[in-house]
C-alpha cells in the first residue's frame, strides 16, 4: 500500500456520517488534476460508466513497467472515486497492478455497500480496464 491510500483509508474510518464520506470522496476528486480536453476522447473513455469518465495510462520501459494513471469524470462523486481508484494503482508495476483488485479499498472503507448500482458497474468497469491495460502491457 502507500501513504496516500493509507491517508484515505484512516480518513474514512473517521468519518462516521455517510453524508460527510460523500462529502470526503467530492473533496477528494477536486483535487484531481483536470484532463485536458484532447485527452477526453472515445480511445480514453470508460464504457459502462453512466457518468462520462476517462482513463489515460502511461508506461515506463521494461518487461514490468511501472505505470501511471490520471483519470477525469463530469460526475462530483464518480471523480472523487476515480482518484481513490487511480490512489490504489498508480505509479505501481503492471503485475501488481494486473494482481489488485481496488474493490476489496472500496469494501475495506465501507463504499461499496453505499454506491448505487451503476457507479458500481462503472468503478468495475474503471478497475477492470486498468487490470486490462497492465496485463497488456505485461504481454507486450
Amino acid at each position: 500500500m502507500n501513504e496516500k491510500l493509507d491517508q484515505i483509508i484512516d480518513d474514512f474510518s473517521f468519518l462516521e456520517d455517510w453524508e460527510d464520506r460523500y462529502r470526503y470522496v467530492i473533496e477528494l476528486g477536486k483535487e484531481l488534476p483536470d484532463l485536458p480536453d484532447a485527452e477526453k476522447n472515445e480511445a480514453n473513455r470508460v464504457h459502462g460508466c453512466a457518468s462520462q469518465v476517462w482513463l489515460v495510462s502511461e508506461k515506463e520501459a521494461g518487461d514490468d513497467p511501472v505505470m501511471r494513471f490520471r483519470g477525469d469524470s463530469d460526475a462530483f462523486i464518480v471523480r472523487g472515486l476515480v482518484s481513490i481508484v487511480l490512489t490504489v494503482y498508480s505509479g505501481r508495476k503492471a503485475s501488481e497492478i494486473a494482481a489488485t483488485d481496488a474493490i476489496e479499498t472500496f469494501r475495506r472503507i465501507g463504499l461499496v455497500d453505499h454506491l448505487s448500482a451503476q457507479r458500481t458497474n462503472g468503478l468495475n468497469a474503471m478497475v477492470t480496464k486498468i487490470r486490462q491495460t497492465a496485463a497488456g502491457a505485461l504481454a507486450a
